[in-house]
């Protein structure tokens, strides 16, 4: 079966799964492969759900009628987003960062839906799984798709600008994150910029902080660019006015009262602002757009347990999310202070010395209690409490009886420190 016969049975069922838990009835299954499992297992179940086709690459699980044989399922859903990504007119904006990459997307997606029929990637299904499965999501009525793409290598934003094909990109940053997959941090502003090196090559629009330095200087030259500053008067003009604790900002005599925590968050809402500005989101409808945005899913929740005022960041980190998220708890007013601190993942042979930075930072700071947890953390030399696990934690700290604070709890996502908020 080539690739237009699989599209026009797509076309049909327009509904794909790679889960068997998540299979809804008329669906076509897809069974991947990985490290622990074989999809094609689990192709009859599938079917036996609702699935309407499953897609298979080992001839031993063919069923009559149900199935379809391919070489390789992975590569097959790939080819099928690309066909399908290219069978309507949709136009593709792609993002991508070291931080703050998903907030951006879903700013972005509301913004652009006041005036538009937009699709936005679901959570961060932003790999070369996700990426494929959020194109497959575009349907006739669909005028703007928006794809994030996450990586923690070199060449995998390539590979996956190649699936999407972007009409239009914007990369929030370039931090310290996924170092040791990425080789360092000059090795993530190369991986990053993967997505630059596509839209340049195939003179596509780029969206761009031109209050970043580095953005700056790499598309110096670039002609098809729109970006927002400060302060350069070049760029379209953007005010941080405050962020104690939600970010206030300004454009065009408009103030915007977000429902985002720290000023690390004004760059999310200042592209989201840009990107509406290009597409023609008259300016009262972003400003409503914004104002009417919270954030979920343990990125930057202000929530209340107890008496505590609680910034839960707890969906993932680094040594530059780490950082800024200190830096916006330091600077909010409270008459206590507690940080939860868990450790971040993937420095490789950074990790030592990015721990130990984070460890010396909390010197500086006023904070009445710091509890950092996790084995990077607990080896590292402070003053302050350590734990070389969570259970060590739990079995070791009180926390119902805590006087009334504001609490920060972050760390990466392996961590799981939302689990505090159980202790309290």
């Amino acid at each position: 079966m080539n690739l237009s016969e699989l599209h026009s049975i797509f076309l049909k069922h327009t509904s794909v799964s790679t889960d068997t838990r998540k299979v809804t009835y008329g669906c076509i299954f897809f069974a991947l492969k990985g490290p622990n499992f074989n999809g094609n297992a689990f192709a009859k179940e599938a079917i036996e759900k609702g699935a309407a086709y499953a897609i298979i690459d080992e001839k031993a699980y063919a069923l009559a009628d149900k199935t379809i044989l391919v070489d390789n399922v992975l590569e097959t859903l790939q080819k099928l987003a690309i066909y399908h990504r290219n069978f309507y007119k949709t136009k593709v904006l792609s993002l991508t960062g070291s931080n703050g990459k998903t907030t951006t997307k879903e700013l972005t997606n509301t913004v652009l839906k006041k005036s538009y029929t937009t699709i936005a990637t679901k959570g961060n299904l932003n790999n070369h799984i996700g990426v494929p499965l959020t194109l497959l999501s575009i349907t006739e009525e669909t005028e703007i798709a928006i794809v994030e793409m996450g990586a923690n290598h070199q060449g995998e934003i390539a590979f996956l600008s190649g699936l999407a094909q972007p009409d239009f990109g914007y990369i929030t940053n370039f931090g310290k994150a996924h170092l040791e997959g990425f080789g360092g941090v000059e090795g993530v502003i190369k991986g990053k910029s993967e997505l630059y090196n596509y839209l340049i090559e195939n003179k596509k629009q780029i969206f761009f902080n031109a209050d970043d330095p580095i953005q700056l200087q790499k598309l110096a030259t670039y002609i098809k660019k729109y970006g927002y500053s400060q302060n350069n008067h070049e760029y379209y003009p953007i005010k941080f006015i405050n962020a104690n604790p939600f970010v206030t900002l300004s454009f065009e005599g408009l103030t915007v009262n977000t429902n985002l925590i720290g000023t690390y968050n004004f760059p999310n809402c200042a592209s989201a602002i840009l990107i509406g500005k290009y597409f023609n989101v008259p300016a009262e409808e972003i400003k409503h757009a914004l104002e009417n945005y919270y954030p979920n899913n343990n990125r930057s929740q202000l929530i209340t347990v107890k008496e505590h005022q609680i910034i839960l960041d707890a969906y993932n980190a680094n040594p530059t999310s780490m950082k800024a998220a200190l830096d916006n708890f330091n600077a909010i007013e409270a008459d206590s202070k507690i940080a939860f601190l868990g450790d971040m993942f993937e420095l490789g042979n950074d990790a030592e010395l990015e721990h130990q930075h984070i460890a010396d930072t909390l010197l500086s700071l006023a904070l009445d209690k710091v509890y950092l947890v996790g084995e990077n953390f607990a080896n590292t030399t402070t003053n302050f409490k350590t734990f070389s696990s969570f259970d060590e934690f739990k079995k070791s700290v009180e926390l119902s009886n805590l006087p009334k604070s504001s609490i920060l709890i972050k760390g990466s996502r392996g961590m799981a420190m939302e689990r505090i908020l159980e202790l309290l």
